[in-house]
């Protein structure tokens, strides 16, 4: 991999791997655009984890609450609005989890092909923006129950459809539920956090057959890259997401889909 292959690659994941327009569907779109090999495990696993630095800082307030009234309530203390949430992102997180354990080798055979990222991209895309369209946008995070995190968390299984996009769709749901587009976009961003590890992990114990890593430096220059933009991301998503509204991300899903239809068909 040369520098600017890594360069474009790290910002483009730490960018897209929380705004809701899929991650998949650029890294995949990226280097057969631009005549680039695969980047392979070992890069994946480095910009993964720089965007788990990112969001890790920038909820650092609330995930520290949150586990301390997590522990606290484990060890018999009383239970919280933190104590909760920390319940709904561990609850939320399972079928994810479980399903990316089972299936991740079926879909990586079966589901990478461009025909499934540009559908994906296109009809998820429409479906972000028919539930910001219908979403009563008056509830908080702290204000779902076990049947909603369930819902949101059963849908993050077709995140592992590639160009679905793991933050449009569970964003999706959160504003069917009657999330805010700020809450449906913080939930989301907290159930990241253990989605990213396992799958981190798992990206991980899988990279010891890849034949051909890159550098340390490569890896390092990516994993800041990554966390970076993917900070950078966070921040202005939640500034701005309730002025701008879900559409912008919708057409640009729409049209990346077609790219992909036009470019890669």
């Amino acid at each position: 991999m040369d520098s600017l292959q890594i360069v474009l690659l790290a910002i483009v994941q730490g960018l897209t791997e929380f705004l809701p327009i899929s991650s998949s569907a650029h890294l995949a779109l990226l280097p057969q655009l631009l005549g680039w090999p695969d980047q392979g495990l070992v890069f994946d696993v480095a910009v993964h984890f720089g965007s788990l630095i990112a969001v890790l800082y920038y909820f650092r307030d609330e995930v520290r609450r949150m586990l301390k009234s997590w522990l606290r309530s484990v060890s018999g203390g009383e239970a919280d609005q933190d104590s909760l949430l920390a319940w709904w992102v561990i609850i939320g997180t399972l079928p994810a989890i479980v399903a990316g354990f089972l299936l991740q080798d079926a879909i990586e055979n079966k589901l990478r092909d461009y025909w499934v990222l540009a559908t994906a991209s296109i009809l998820f895309g429409l479906l972000l923006w028919f539930a910001d369209v219908r979403a009563r946008r008056e509830r908080s995070e702290y204000q779902l129950n076990l049947k909603d995190v369930l819902i949101i968390g059963c849908c993050q299984v077709l995140s592992l459809i590639p160009g679905t996009s793991r933050s449009g769709i569970t964003i999706t749901m959160g504003l069917f539920l009657g999330l805010t587009r700020k809450a449906a976009a913080r939930f989301s961003f907290l159930l990241a956090i253990p989605v990213i590890f396992a799958s981190g992990t798992l990206q991980t114990v899988r990279m010891f057959t890849e034949v051909s890593p890159i550098g340390w430096s490569d890896l390092m220059l990516g994993a800041v890259l990554s966390a970076i933009s993917a900070g950078l991301c966070i921040h202005f998503f939640l500034r701005l997401v309730e002025r701008l509204g879900m559409l912008p991300f919708v057409v640009y899903r729409v049209l990346l889909g077609f790219a992909i239809f036009a470019l890669l068909g």
